[in-house]
Parts: C-alpha cells; sequence; structure tokens
C-alpha cells in the first residue's frame, strides 16, 4: 500500500516524453491544405510523408474531397428517423448501446 504514490507517478514519464517530442512532430498536410490554407507547407510535409517530390495529385485529392464534403447536406436526427431506409439501423444500433451500458459489457 505504500506504493500508491509512485504508481500514480509514473503517468509523468509518458507525459514528458510525449512534450519533449511535440514540438519535432510535423503537422498534417491535410490540416495545413484545409484549415491555415497554407499550399506550400502542405507539399512540403506531403513530400516529406510520402517521399516524393510530385505530390501535386495528392494535393488535388485532399481538395476534391474537400468540396465534396461542403457539398454534402447534413441532416438532424429526426430528420434521420424520419426516413424509413434507415431508422431500423438506427433504433437497433442505440438499443444494442443501451443493452451494453446496462449488463456492464463495455467495462470487461
Amino acid at each position: 500500500e505504500s506504493r500508491w504514490p509512485f504508481l500514480f507517478g509514473v503517468i509523468i514519464v509518458p507525459s514528458l516524453i510525449q512534450v519533449v517530442i511535440l514540438p519535432f512532430l510535423p503537422e498534417s498536410p491535410r490540416y495545413l491544405l484545409l484549415e491555415k490554407h497554407n499550399r506550400s507547407k502542405a507539399e512540403k510535409a506531403f513530400q516529406r510523408f510520402l517521399g516524393k517530390d510530385d505530390v501535386s495529385q495528392e494535393i488535388e485529392e485532399v481538395l476534391a474531397e474537400s468540396r465534396a464534403q461542403r457539398n454534402t447536406k447534413l441532416v438532424s436526427v429526426v430528420q434521420l428517423l424520419r426516413t424509413r431506409a434507415v431508422r431500423w439501423q438506427i433504433l437497433t444500433v442505440v438499443v444494442t448501446m443501451g443493452c451494453y451500458q446496462l449488463c456492464g459489457l463495455n467495462a470487461v
């Protein structure tokens, strides 16, 4: 019982390692391109990750995916439940997750 403080203190070691390593990790090319709108840094990040010089195709794929996501129509939960095609799937998932919570299976 006298070792509990040491067990809680062990958590500090991985936290310190992560804090030291974090500044050396590169930013995501998608984040740089879509959020920061910095194409040159995104190209450099893609080149670093993929190990090739021509990453224009990857840049265009990310931009096309972003445009497709912006054109996607979002629906509310009520609209989703009113749709007959997905109503039973949603109810099945909700009942299953409720049963997991009630039986304690997620704790195991």
